[in-house]
């Protein structure tokens, strides 16, 4: 009597990739399992014929000789020494069985019941940096101290008291995890015995624990570079915790804060400031000297300079971290006002203004001509 066609069993083309067999596998293993079908014959008997297409389509060596040879690649006495002949001689009740489907098929298509690695990458750490104004500009060189795991100095990280590696869980067999049977369905719970790490120590270092890692302090230097500014990130590689059991150690992330100058702000690579200059300068003009973060530069105050005029004093500024094009300082002027004057200086300044009162408004005030002409029109209109 023929056998039937493994492909045609599963219901899938001779093309069909292995996550489409499990799939297929997956759907007609849930319908024909004998713990849903207790008793019926027909069903234990469909169920074997599944179960040897799946083992068969899923090994790469099986299904490349099956679709050269076809069933014969798995005849007693064939070269090919592949025998199926003995794969349904337990009962199909066991747990075993059935946790074969949700583990293996389950697991393949939604990334569960994978081994655990009891060897972890160590966590990436973030360091608060806050650095002056000048030093993000110039850049610097700044020196930290601060505790991070690292590898325990007695065991080398292995956890153990001889140095070896720990062994491997003879409950979970290195998974981490257990499979329990819930009634009909089979769930997976993490190992009592390792509790989830794949491997447990016997005799664990007494400076560590166990553990593999301490806490201890580490000195870096930091280079600052040239620019950089609030919110940026200086990334350190394999400078954060160390790995458990040799695996490589995190990264270390330096954020910077830059603080509040007394006298300059950024934007972007632009430096700003306020310069006060007297009512006489602003009127006639003239020319002072104004800070920048190198040395003082000569601003010159065009006449008639108004208040919150901005001055434009161009490659004063900051060097791009990104693309070395220089910022520019930008100069808002403040009129001041004068305070605590004599009356010797009022009396001159009425005089001044008696002089201005004899002239057209426009001619010397004309923002204020502009701003009360508006106000006039605005309440004319209202009563229109």
């Amino acid at each position: 009597m023929s056998k039937q066609d493994y492909y045609q069993i599963l219901g899938v083309e001779q093309s069909a990739s292995e996550r489409e067999i499990k799939r297929a596998y997956k759907k007609l293993a849930m319908k024909y399992h004998p713990d849903r079908n207790q008793g019926n014959k027909n069903s234990e008997e469909k169920f074997k014929k599944i179960k040897s297409a799946y083992e068969i389509l899923t090994d790469k060596d099986k299904r490349s000789a099956y679709d050269q040879y076809g069933h014969a690649a798995f005849e007693q006495g064939n070269t090919g020494n592949y025998s199926d002949s003995n794969t349904f001689t337990h009962s199909f009740s066991s747990t075993s069985d059935f946790s074969d489907i949700f583990g293996d098929v389950f697991g393949d298509i939604f990334g569960g019941n994978r081994k655990k690695n009891s060897k972890q990458k160590g966590s990436d750490l973030s360091y608060n940096m806050t650095i002056t104004l000048e030093e993000a500009v110039k850049g610097t060189i700044k020196k930290i101290n601060i505790p991070v795991l690292q590898k325990c100095p007695i065991c080398h990280g292995y956890g153990t008291q001889s140095r070896e590696q720990p062994q491997t869980c003879p409950t979970c067999r290195g998974h981490g995890q257990v499979q329990m049977r819930k009634g009909f369905f089979t769930v997976q719970q993490t190992c009592p015995q390792c509790r989830g790490k794949g491997n447990f120590i016997t005799s664990p270092c007494r400076n560590c624990k166990g553990h593999g890692r301490t806490e201890q302090p580490k000195k870096l230097s930091i280079n600052i570079p040239p620019g950089i500014d609030t919110n940026d990130k200086i990334r350190l590689n394999q400078e954060g915790e160390v790995g458990t059991y040799g695996a490589p150690s995190g990264d270390l992330y330096i954020k910077i804060n830059v603080k509040p100058h007394s006298i300059f702000e950024r934007n972007e690579n632009n430096l700003h400031c306020e310069i006060p200059i007297s009512f006489f300068m602003a009127t006639l003009g003239g020319e002072i000297e104004v800070p920048t973060l190198d040395k003082k530069v000569k601003l010159k105050i065009p006449p008639e300079t108004q208040s919150g005029k901005l001055l434009r004093i161009r490659g004063k500024g900051v060097k791009s971290i990104r693309n070395s094009r220089q910022g520019d300082l930008l100069c808002r002027i403040i009129v001041e006002t004068p305070v605590n004057l004599n009356t010797q200086q009022k009396n001159l300044l009425h005089k001044l203004e008696e002089n201005f009162n004899k002239c057209k408004d426009e001619e010397n005030r004309p923002k204020s001509k502009r701003f009360f002409d508006g106000v006039k029109k605005f309440f004319d209109d209202l009563t229109t």
